[in-house]
């Protein structure tokens, strides 16, 4: 038995009402089971309303498996849990006491769930080593329906994470949205390598440095360059000698500081990916689009994103990946692949809490904006896909990586729809 099904018990009411006695044969009338507590410190449920004995109690409720698990945690010196109104364990085995001495009462629950329901759960989501996920056997069972309506709302909870680091650069920005955008989009085109290397570049220029250097592309590129430490001063070409000598002005005349620009790496990466072309088509997008805020939250078509970050590098970078070492021609530009990135991890998070900033609902024009977009391909969508889940556009392949990481690896079946129609789905379940 586990103890987070007891809690779903409890929370979703899956046992029988009439006749509920505790443990010393007291009767019990459930008013209200109470606030379900997951995150905080202290008892299972708050504020839950019950009749003992014909005397009525207002209070907290705490579940275990065995009664003896009160003093496994150490409840019995810790105050939080004197105001506990009732004990509801699966199994009684010793009595528990207040710090005044008096008893608490404690209600066996297993007598008065359904057996079904309990093999069910324990045919379901005991933990399998041989499983991929714990429902795998069930899931081409689960509706279109079920599965699509929850697609949308992991869709929307993992974008509520990703707008988490959103949150805290505003707040370390006083709410320049400007500059919180450079920062995700920096962050983003460093991909998983160098993302933290380029959120640091980003976090060393206060972003009105940015819009003054940005009606020169070799303004912006120097600082950029610059502050990654990747200029020499006597470079083997004319253009990075260059951008060395427009670093050295930028610095003294904005008094810039890169102690704290982590460094970049180039080790493992394919050259498209180099940092030195992830930053010179950086700075092309802020060259080409002098007010790139405005056009994020202005525009809510794919196509039309497509036009706004169809970017390239600088003319040297189209033989270049490097300072030192000349490649074959080849036009460096902003890949699809590439946007659907970007669009992913920076501009809809970005879009989706600026409208919630201003009191906008922006869900609807969110899965619109995603649903446009192609689903991703890796690992997940894939072994999902092979398990017969339809995964037909960016919504539901975020939707599923949020599932797996979230709720599958974690064995967080009971919070999950999935889960939860299966669960009330026995008779199909042989």
């Amino acid at each position: 038995m586990n103890e987070d099904f007891l809690h779903y018990l409890w929370k979703h009411k899956k046992f029988t009402f009439s006749n509920l006695t505790t443990t010393n044969n007291e009767e019990v009338i459930l008013k209200r089971v109470g606030d379900h507590n997951q995150t905080n410190p202290g008892p299972d449920f708050f504020n839950a309303q019950l009749i003992i004995a014909d005397q009525r109690w207002a209070g907290n409720i705490e579940i275990h498996v065995k009664s003896s698990d009160w003093y496994v945690h150490h409840h019995e010196v810790d105050p939080i849990y004197d105001n506990v109104i009732l004990h509801v364990v699966w199994e009684d085995d010793i009595e528990i006491f207040r710090k005044d001495n008096t008893r608490i009462p404690s209600l066996e629950l297993q007598k008065y769930v359904d057996k079904n329901l309990v093999n069910t759960y324990e045919k379901l989501f005991m933990s399998n080593p041989k499983k991929w996920v714990q429902c795998e056997y069930e899931l081409p069972d689960v509706s279109t329906f079920t599965i699509s309506h929850w697609q949308e709302r992991l869709y929307l909870e993992r974008l509520e994470q990703k707008s988490l680091v959103i949150k805290e650069l505003l707040e370390n920005s006083s709410n320049d949205w400007e500059a919180v955008l450079f920062k995700m989009l920096a962050k983003n085109f460093g991909l998983n390598v160098n993302n933290e290397p380029f959120l640091s570049l980003a976090a060393s220029i206060d972003f009105s440095v940015v819009r003054k250097c940005s009606n020169n592309l070799n303004e912006l590129e120097a600082l950029f360059f610059g502050q990654a430490d990747l200029l020499r001063p006597n470079g083997e070409s004319s253009y990075e000698r260059e951008l060395y000598r427009e670093y050295v002005y930028l610095k003294n005349k904005f008094k810039l500081e890169n102690q704290g620009v982590l460094p970049f790496q180039f080790f493992r990466l394919r050259p498209p990916n180099f940092p030195t072309i992830r930053l010179s088509q950086l700075a092309n997008l802020y060259y080409k689009n002098k007010r790139l805020f405005n056009a994020v939250i202005e525009t809510s078509e794919i196509e039309d994103f497509y036009k706004l970050l169809d970017i390239a590098t600088s003319d040297f970078w189209e033989n270049h990946y490097t300072f030192n070492k000349q490649s074959s021609f080849r036009k460096k530009r902003l890949t699809k692949s590439f946007i659907h990135l970007i669009l992913i991890n920076t501009v809809i998070p970005v879009k989706f809490l600026y409208a919630k900033s201003r009191g906008e609902d922006p869900e609807e024009k969110t899965l619109s904006l995603m649903s446009q977009m192609p689903a991703e391909k890796n690992t997940i969508i894939d072994k999902f896909a092979q398990l017969g889940v339809e995964i037909e556009d960016g919504v539901h392949s975020q939707a599923m990586i949020q599932l797996k990481n979230q709720y599958c690896d974690k064995k967080a079946c009971l919070n999950c729809e999935i889960g939860n129609y299966l669960l009330n789905q026995e008779p199909s379940l042989g």
